[in-house]
């Protein structure tokens, strides 16, 4: 007597349920994908994120209690002579990779981009130090240019020059790291622009070639302007990469000779791990984040506006 009621009322509820579902599954289920994502983004992102932002603003060595200090960790960011010779040094290696890298990727694509021999394996030869770890291409890069056995250092000798301090002087580090950047982000641009250079129109090209322009005014007419946002899209991309760089100047050089080439992440590993200043250490990876976010939505803005145009 007292059970049909309450399945009157349990299948009346099942009804409701799956009537409310039916309206809205169209809504629910993409988030139903995306939610064990958004579960790992939070625990290895976004909460991360959030705790540095709390440590920024605490005194902790990682032994013992934090102190809350309020901005000053970033009070003493401020004052530290040691931080702003960092941060040109990190301006400097930016300055020196990203506009070479992109030059030269554009003309390996252009060049790539006709018919040549083997243009498949060449393609995939300056594209295959890009898949290779950094780490490894540091080890590769250190041999190179040792100073005492590196390959570079032998052939001066053998031509009768006197080798170069490569890695022990603070005039060659960054030079080197350079170098060694540069072998790896002229893939990555090429396979960019060579995607960019794809998408652009033969019957652009046709035209010009029948009005007489020469191969110089269809590149500057036509080619440049057209892979303007693709350019731009490198440009934050390589700026970002170079922001962080981190395993190819610490296998490299360590950051010397002295701090020479000692770049923004590598201090804030130091502080962190080294000298123990975790709350110094979050205060910089703030400013750091800060710097990249505004890279980012730069390119999102630009972007954006690209798209609304189109």
């Amino acid at each position: 007597m007292q059970r049909r009621p309450l399945q009157k009322g349990t299948g009346e509820l099942r009804i409701r349920i799956r009537r409310w579902w039916q309206r809205h599954q169209r809504r629910l289920i993409p988030y139903l994908f995306i939610t064990p994502n958004m579960i790992v983004f939070a625990a290895f992102m976004f909460i991360p994120i959030l705790y540095a932002f709390y440590i920024s603003f605490h005194d902790w060595s990682l032994i013992g209690t934090s102190q809350f200090i309020g901005l000053g960790n970033y009070f003493n960011m401020m004052q530290d002579d040691l931080f702003w010779q960092v941060l040109i040094n990190t301006a400097i290696y930016t300055l020196g990779t990203v506009p070479t890298s992109m030059i030269l990727g554009l003309g390996v694509a252009i060049l790539l981009n006709r018919w040549i021999p083997a243009r498949g394996i060449l393609r995939s030869i300056f594209f295959m130090p890009v898949v290779i770890s950094g780490v490894a291409v540091a080890l590769v890069a250190s041999w190179i240019f040792n100073d005492h056995y590196g390959i570079i250092n032998n052939t001066l000798r053998q031509m009768g020059s006197d080798p170069i301090p490569w890695l022990s002087s603070p005039t060659w580090a960054m030079p080197s790291l350079i170098i060694a950047t540069l072998w790896t982000r002229i893939g990555f641009c090429m396979v960019i622009y060579l995607a960019g250079l794809q998408s652009i129109p033969s019957s652009y090209y046709d035209a010009a070639q029948v009005d007489g322009a020469s191969s110089w005014k269809q590149f500057r007419y036509i080619t440049w302007p057209l892979l303007g946002p693709t350019t731009f899209f490198l440009l934050i991309i390589n700026v970002i990469y170079s922001f962080h760089v981190f395993d190819l100047i610490y296998v490299m050089t360590g950051g010397g000779p002295g701090f020479s080439t000692t770049v923004i992440v590598q201090y804030i590993y130091q502080a962190a791990f080294q000298t123990g200043q975790m709350g110094y250490a979050a205060a910089m990876g703030v400013v750091l984040y800060f710097i990249i976010l505004a890279f980012t939505a730069i390119q999102w803005r630009i972007s954006r506006q690209g798209e609304s145009i189109e």
